[in-house]
């Protein structure tokens, strides 16, 4: 799952006050704005804050599991092995249905890869996520890429936009699969939120979205605008990845007393809805702990706080074997094409 871009504290004042002209308003209050702006991103952006949040996160988490220990080793050994092997099942094709929302975008960039080098540099690319820092993903994908002749700044774009598409879609299965569950009636207003976030999925809009924020991390502008075809071929991609997430909580929750309907839609829409505020914490790396506490609040009126734990719990190892599986077998790719050939 592609993790956000780095953003350097000092962008945005210095691309606001770019696109400030000159007498517009005191100088004084701008001056002060943009340095408690560069202030508070420091600060949000240090490692003291960062690994301190992380702390928090995983010492809430550990309480948990000891809290309700006896009810997380029930159902640890209620999921048994099929449930497990189901659910990487559905970790590998999602992160496979990631890594097509990248290719489509990097090809809409003018970089099309054929789906062998694709993946060797997404997935590969992908485990620079486990490094202290949000930036190694990205600086791995750039570095890959130089070797099927991808410019680096495009594949910051393609990083960039992805993160970006894969949020707005995810928001977007949230959106239409969580109001219609037992008791979320209440919270059917969130509907009016669709049709936002489906503006911002129109190219003209994305593409200045895509521009402004190149200007805010001081990247090369794109060379050529993103179509509606990319823009659609990668969104479909991307909706289809949460489905398999979805599937991977599902076939867990569903051994815990999940119902299967009503389950089906409680694990896509509250996996997604976990991630994207996750996703948006951005003081916590790669939303560490955040999505982990959502994750149990949603499943837990369904199958218990224990349940609700053991499912998290074995989501998180999931994904990092699934990023392990695929960076191998992508890593293979590349052995098999350096091979001689008799």
């Amino acid at each position: 799952m592609p993790d956000r871009p780095p953003a350097p504290a000092a962008a945005v004042p210095a691309a606001a006050a770019q696109a400030s002209g000159p007498g517009e308003g005191s100088a004084a209050p701008r001056g002060a704005s943009r340095a408690w702006w560069t202030t508070a991103g420091r600060v949000l952006s240090s490692r003291p804050v960062r690994w301190g949040f992380v702390a928090v996160a995983v010492a809430l988490c550990g309480y948990a599991v000891i809290r309700h220990w006896s009810e997380v080793r029930a159902a640890l050994a209620s999921l048994g092995f099929l449930a497990a092997a189901g659910a990487l099942v559905g970790v590998l094709l999602a992160l496979l249905a990631t890594m097509q929302v990248w290719r489509r975008l990097l090809a809409g960039l003018g970089s099309p890869l054929p789906v062998r080098a694709a993946a060797r540099v997404m997935f590969i690319g992908q485990l620079g996520k486990y490094l202290p820092g949000s930036v190694w993903p990205v600086l791995a994908q750039m570095e890959l890429g130089t070797a099927h002749q991808v410019p680096r700044h495009r594949s910051a774009s393609a990083a960039v936009l992805t993160m970006l598409l894969t949020l707005l879609a995810g928001l977007l299965v949230a959106l239409v699969t969580l109001p219609f569950l037992p008791g979320g009636a209440s919270y059917r207003w969130v509907f009016l939120a669709a049709p936002v976030l489906l503006v911002c999925l129109y190219p003209k809009l994305l593409n200045r979205v895509m521009d402004w924020l190149l200007r805010v991390t001081r990247r090369p502008a794109l060379e050529q605008p993103l179509g509606g075809r990319a823009i659609a071929g990668a969104l479909a991609w991307a909706v289809g990845s949460w489905i398999c997430y979805g599937l991977q909580i599902w076939l867990m929750a569903i051994r815990l007393g999940a119902p299967y309907g009503t389950g089906a839609l409680l694990a896509t829409g509250g996996f997604a809805f976990a991630w994207c505020v996750g996703f948006l914490v951005v003081f916590a790396p790669a939303g560490a702990g955040v999505r982990d506490v959502l994750l149990v609040a949603v499943l837990a009126p369904t199958i218990g706080v224990g349940g609700a734990t053991a499912v998290a719990l074995v989501s998180r190892v999931l994904l990092t074997v699934g990023d392990l599986i695929t960076a191998a077998v992508a890593a293979g790719f590349g052995r098999r094409s350096t091979l001689p050939t008799s």
